[in-house]
């Protein structure tokens, strides 16, 4: 049986607009303000990793990034391998970390650096699109490791109780998310045969809504 799913209101993608809420039934007909974004969110889940959907009013102004994948950060791997698009800076002391879920770290924060150039932030997504690729070798891609590296930058704020809600990295325990965060973007996730650059894993688009002034 299908979720009932919960209707949250606000004006824009702020610190406030994922509090409260009426039932998705109870809006049936119903139409957004201009100047309104709805984050609509699993019901009776206090810290969901992604939306059911997103509605927005006519007037919201919004900011759609490319497809950005990971920067070539580690030269000590070979040019061209998977390894090579990864940080070791932002894995050191964490054991078990996967080559998807490292180059997912440099790829939301390359995604964080792309908003702020906008005059956004990562609190600002309404939607994202992963591409994965299997690593060589693997028979699927590693969706795992990349639902790790996204809980690094989203969704890791209880909506309930309002606490910073710890992330593990690979297999290590789980510590505060680099990025405390709680907005919940609508998010697809899809396994593709190939990406723009040898090497890459993961990519990634945004949209993200401007806070109404």
């Amino acid at each position: 049986m299908k979720r009932r799913t919960k209707v949250l209101v606000g004006a824009a993608l702020t610190g406030s607009l994922l509090t409260g809420g009426t039932a998705l039934a109870e809006g049936r007909g119903w139409w957004p303000d201009p100047k309104q974004v709805r984050v609509m969110l699993p019901d009776g889940v206090s810290n969901p990793s992604i939306a059911n959907g997103v509605a927005t009013g006519r007037d919201v102004a919004s900011y759609q990034s490319s497809g950005l994948g990971p920067s070539a950060l580690n030269p000590a791997a070979p040019a061209g391998t998977p390894e090579r698009y990864t940080d070791p800076s932002l894995t050191e002391g964490a054991e078990g970390v996967t080559t998807t879920e490292a180059q997912a770290l440099v790829v939301l924060r390359n995604i964080r650096t792309n908003l702020e150039a906008a005059g956004l932030t990562p609190a600002d997504v309404i939607t994202m699109k992963c591409y994965l690729m299997k690593p060589p070798g693997s028979e699927s891609a590693d969706y795992a490791g990349w639902n790790r590296a996204y809980r690094q930058y989203f969704a890791n704020v209880d909506l309930k109780s309002n606490e910073v809600v710890p992330v593990p990295m690979g297999t290590s325990a789980a510590k505060p998310p680099l990025l405390a965060n709680k907005a919940r973007p609508a998010r697809a996730t899809m396994e593709v045969a190939s990406l723009a650059v040898q090497g890459w894993l993961v990519e990634v688009e945004v949209t993200a809504a401007y806070r109404t002034r």
